[in-house]
This record gives C-alpha cells, structure tokens and sequence, in this order.
C-alpha cells in the first residue's frame, strides 16, 4: 500500500499548558488532590497530565476542546451507570484560574497497557468482553445529548471526505465498493450513545495485555448521540476474523437494525483513514489505520 497523502498536522495549541500551571490549579481549586504533576500526552484538543498516582487532570489546550470536555464533565456519570469497565468519569471540576481560560477535570487514572500495543491475537481474548461493553454503551441517546459533526452521523455527509482520500489509495477500487455499501445502506433508525473514537489506543488491558482482560475505556472526546454502527467498526479495528465474530456475537446481543453492519464497514474504512492521515505523523496511529483498513479489505 502506498502513501494516501500528506498527514494533517494537529492543531496549533491556544494556550501552552505546563505542568507548574496545573499543579497550580489543584492547588489552588482541589487542594486535597494534589500531588506530582507530570505530561503524559498532548492530544489534538486536550492535553493530559498524571496527577500523583491515581488521578489525571485532562484540560483543553485549544478552544475546540472545550466543548467536549463539558459534555464529558456532564454525561459521562450517565454512560458510566450502564457500563460493565470503567471510564474516565470526573472526579473533580476545576474553572479557569492562574491565567488558564478555560475548565478542566481531575479523573481518575487507569493502570493498563494500551490495546494497540499487543498483538492482534491478544486483542482476540477480549473480543467478546468489548462485544459485551459496546452492546451496553449503545442505549438509546437522550434528545438532549452531544452530537457530532463528522461521527455517527449519515455515511452520506462524509462522502464527499472518503471519497477524496480513497482516490490516492492504491486499493482505492474494493475499498470504494465497501463504502458505496455502507453509504447505500439504510440509515441508523435511532440514535444511541457513542464512543465515537473506538480504536486499539483507546482501550486499556490489564497486565501484559496477553490474557485480554479489559481495565478500561478512555478518551470520550467524541461521545455523542448517533449512528452505534461506528463503534461497532472496532469489529476490523481490533480483531483477526475469528475474533470479530466472538465481537459480533457478543454486541449483537443488542438488536442493532439490519443494516448496522454494512455501515460499520464503511465507517471502519472512514476511521482507518483518519487514522493514516490526521495523525500528525504519528507511526503508531498510521500503523492502527494501515491494519484496520487491510482487515477491512480482507473480510470483503
């Protein structure tokens, strides 16, 4: 497979966190919890640091993640009362202080490695434990919850996108035919909750990762109401095909509409592709988007 073009780099940061500014912040609003302070990622709208422990602190670092981290700060204690693995739900909420003009969350820190660091065989033994979480995160959205611009929505209005960084892919002929599918397909009928970022690097496995065992689900910066069926591409983001179907037969425990499936193909092209090219360059994610849309390919 060849290049699909150039990456997108990540957003410029509006405003430069440090580790001395949230410590400050701790200290200042959430005294009890302070501790160690230490950057542990800068995301494309949030950054992310440990804080002694057991805790984090997640602060926007760029005014398009504030709206995100607030629909965290409100929901996710919702989601959370359905799900069988813990999620980052706020511990604390701060508010701007010490020059920092936005809010921000102190949420707990989960010891795990990182599915994408193991191999997809591994990844298999957790095949229908996610199948299971997934399945119970899909209850019906309230009308009032987050939506999303660009998942979970129609497969229609992310045409125009796909289509023009398929043109560039070497595989670009089956690769279209699944996401003429998936377009085609009967839309979603109701709107559930979502992770909407359901990749490898963003689910935890205990220990070594080798027996499977899941420890959490992070990263709820797109969670919305939509399409389940985008959530359920994690069937080819993470699995060999035996492994999708134990994840299939698992979270098909919730009656998805008939033509979920065929959407979550084309939503799994959709996200291996952002994967390969907004990842700012980054090996690892460009690496889960290349074996996410190969594993695609292969099950058509």
């Amino acid at each position: 497979m060849r290049s699909i073009g150039r990456h997108m780099p990540a957003p410029e940061s509006e405003f430069e966190t440090t580790a001395e500014l949230v410590a400050q912040l701790v200290r200042e609003q959430h005294p009890r919890m302070s501790g160690d302070v230490e950057l542990v990622g800068r995301g494309w709208d949030c950054d992310l640091y440990r804080l002694g422990a057991d805790r984090a602190v997640r602060l926007p670092r760029r005014s398009g993640g504030v709206t995100s981290l607030l629909n965290e700060q409100r929901w996710l204690p919702t989601v959370a009362a359905e799900l069988p693995i813990p999620i980052p739900v706020p511990l604390a909420v701060g508010r701007a202080g010490a020059g920092y003009p936005w809010g921000w969350s102190i949420i707990p820190w989960f010891e795990g490695i990182p599915a994408d660091m193991v191999s997809a065989a591994s990844r298999d033994f957790a095949a229908a434990r996610l199948g299971e979480v997934v399945a119970a995160l899909h209850s019906p959205a309230p009308a009032d919850a987050p939506t999303s611009s660009y998942r979970g929505v129609p497969l229609g209005d992310r045409d125009s996108i796909v289509r023009r960084a398929l043109s560039r892919l070497a595989e670009a002929e089956p690769a279209l035919r699944i996401w003429d599918a998936a377009v085609d397909a009967p839309p979603n009928p109701v709107s559930s909750w979502t992770h909407g970022d359901l990749h490898p690097g963003n689910v935890l496995l205990h220990g070594d990762g080798q027996d499977g065992r899941l420890a959490a689900m992070i990263d709820f910066g797109d969670m919305s109401g939509g399409d389940p069926a985008v959530d359920l591409a994690a069937a080819w983001l993470f699995f060999s095909p035996e492994g999708r179907k134990r994840f299939r037969a698992a979270a098909g425990r919730r009656r998805y509409d008939p033509h979920a499936w065929t959407r979550a193909r084309g939503w799994a092209v959709d996200i291996s592709i952002g994967l390969m090219t907004e990842s700012d360059g980054s090996e690892r994610m460009t690496s889960l988007g290349r074996s996410g849309l190969l594993a695609v390919l292969s099950d058509s």
